[in-house]
C-alpha cells in the first residue's frame, strides 16, 4: 500500500480555524484579524504503552478519545488566545522553557477532565428526568429507552441553540471545511478551495457521529442491568461509561469501513444526520485556512526537522 493509503487523518474545528493530525505532528493554522494565516504545531509523542493500548478492540477508543481530548485542548487554547488580537500586539516576551512545559501539561489535563466531566454529566442527567416519569413507566425497558430518547432530546437541543450563536456558527463552518478537505484528500482531488469546496461537509470518521452512536450503543448496554434502586442506577452508569465509549469507538470504525458498500452504509447514516447540525457550509476563506494546515501536515510528516509555530501571509 501507499503511505496515503496508509495514512487516516482527522482534525477539528478551532476558533477562526483548523486542527489537522498527522503522523508525526498536530497543526492548527487560524486567520487573523490582519488577514494573514498562523501556523501552531505540536509534535505527536505517544508512550509505548499507549500504543499498546490502542492496539486492543473497545480499549483503544478510550485512549484515543483521551489523547484527542488533551491534544484538542492546546490547540483550542491558542487559537481561543490568537484569533481576534492583532499580530502587531502580540506579546514578544519569551517565557521559560519550565513555564511552557508547564503551560502544556496544564492544558491537557485540563482537556481530559472536561471531556470526561462533560461525559457524566450528560450520561447521569437524562437519568434522573427518566426517573421523574417512573410513576408511569416504571419497567427497566421503558426507563432505558426513556433515558436515550431524553439524551438524544438533551443533545440536540444542545447543538442547535450552540449554532445560533455568530461565534458557534463560524466554528461549525471550519468543521465543514475541515470534513471537505479530508473528503478531497482521500477521494485524491487537488487541494484547491475550488475543488475543495465541490466535497461533502460530512464524513463517516467525525466525532459528531461517535457521540449520537454512544447514545444509541448507551440503550442497548444499559439493557443488561438493573435500574433500581436509583443510586445503583446512577452507579452503573458511571462504571459503565468506558463500555460505552469503548463500543461507541468501534461501531464509529465499522461504519467507516463499510461506508463503500452499497447495503452497509445505512449504519452511518444517523451519525452523518447529526452531522448537518454540528457542520456548516464554509466559506472560501475558512476553505483555504483548512488546506493550509492540512497541507502543514503532509509537509511536516515528511521533514526530518523540528516543528515551531510561524506566521504566513494569506494569498
Amino acid at each position: 500500500m501507499s503511505e496515503k493509503e496508509n495514512t487516516t487523518y482527522g482534525g477539528q474545528a478551532v476558533i477562526e480555524g483548523v486542527m489537522f493530525a498527522g503522523k508525526k505532528s498536530f497543526v492548527t493554522a487560524i486567520r487573523r484579524k490582519d488577514n494573514s494565516i498562523e501556523y501552531f504545531s505540536t509534535k505527536r509523542k505517544e508512550s509505548k504503552v499507549a500504543k499498546q493500548l490502542k492496539k486492543i478492540p473497545f480499549i483503544r477508543g478510550i485512549v484515543a478519545l483521551v489523547q484527542a481530548s488533551a491534544n484538542g485542548t492546546k490547540h483550542l487554547n491558542f487559537a481561543s488566545e490568537k484569533y481576534d488580537v492583532d499580530p502587531e500586539e502580540d506579546n514578544k516576551v519569551e517565557e521559560k522553557e519550565e513555564s511552557k512545559l508547564a503551560m502544556v501539561l496544564g492544558i491537557g489535563v485540563i482537556g481530559v477532565l472536561s471531556f470526561l466531566f462533560g461525559k457524566t454529566i450528560f450520561t447521569l442527567t437524562p437519568v434522573f428526568i427518566a426517573e421523574l416519569f417512573s410513576p408511569i413507566v416504571s419497567g427497566k425497558v421503558g426507563q432505558v429507552l426513556l433515558e436515550g430518547l431524553f439524551k438524544l432530546i438533551l443533545l440536540l437541543l444542545y447543538i442547535y441553540f450552540l449554532s445560533l450563536t455568530p461565534l458557534i456558527r463560524r466554528l461549525f463552518q471550519y468543521h465543514g471545511a475541515e470534513h471537505k478537505v479530508i473528503n478531497a484528500y482521500e477521494n485524491g482531488v487537488p487541494l484547491t478551495v475550488e475543488d475543495v469546496q465541490k466535497q461533502s461537509r460530512l464524513h463517516y470518521r467525525c466525532g459528531s457521529s461517535f457521540i449520537l452512536f454512544s447514545v444509541l450503543v448507551g440503550i442497548f448496554v444499559y439493557m443488561g442491568v438493573d435500574i433500581n434502586p436509583l443510586w445503583w442506577r446512577i452507579v452503573n452508569r458511571l462504571l459503565l461509561l468506558p463500555v460505552v465509549i469503548g463500543v461507541s469507538f468501534e461501531v464509529l470504525q465499522l461504519t467507516n469501513k463499510v461506508r463503500d458498500i452499497p447495503v452497509l452504509k445505512v449504519l452511518g447514516y444517523p451519525g452523518l444526520w447529526l452531522q448537518l447540525l454540528t457542520t456548516k457550509e464554509p466559506d472560501d476563506e475558512q476553505v483555504e485556512v483548512a488546506i493550509c494546515s492540512f497541507e502543514k501536515v503532509l509537509e511536516t510528516d515528511q521533514a526530518k526537522g523540528g516543528i515551531q509555530v510561524e506566521q504566513v501571509a494569506s494569498s
